[in-house]
């Protein structure tokens, strides 16, 4: 068995990734082995990247209401307030269980749905389609469906 192992060894060595490797544990750390980090609400509202109208519209008004309400959501579900967890979210936006350590490509992006209450999501392209809603309550139920 040690043959094996020195072979890969060697493989690793290739391009010097075994002397990085051992010189810098704890930055390659994450990307060799899995460890899920506890999601935040901060971590998916940094995730996500609004598209946004231009600035002085009525549809930019109608945008960032919503998006204080994706902010409140996404505190509420970090404090179990909400029937979805912030698991859930990133689930059912992007198609994944937990952060890769190098991020997600193409960066989540949130869009504006005018036609209809109900959120929707296109987990190839990591985008999440929110409603225009009057009010947090009933988004939140919305988001909660």
């Amino acid at each position: 068995n040690s043959g094996c192992f020195d072979k890969f060894k060697d493989g690793l060595a290739t391009l010097n990734f075994l002397t990085a490797l051992q010189n810098h544990q704890s930055v390659l750390a994450p990307f060799l082995s899995h460890t899920e980090k506890k999601l935040t609400a901060t971590d998916l509202e940094n995730l996500f990247k609004a598209e946004l109208s231009p600035e002085g519209s009525n549809q930019r008004q109608k945008e960032s209401k919503t998006l204080c309400f994706w902010s409140d959501y996404l505190l509420d579900s970090e404090e179990h307030q909400t029937e979805v967890s912030l698991k859930n979210v990133l689930m059912f936006a992007t198609g994944l269980a937990s952060l890769p350590p190098a991020g997600i490509t193409p960066r989540p992006c949130i869009v504006f749905l005018a036609s209809s209450p109900f959120p929707m999501a296109n987990t190839c392209a990591n985008t999440l389609k929110l409603p225009h809603l009057d009010t947090y309550s009933l988004f939140q139920t919305r988001m909660d469906f």
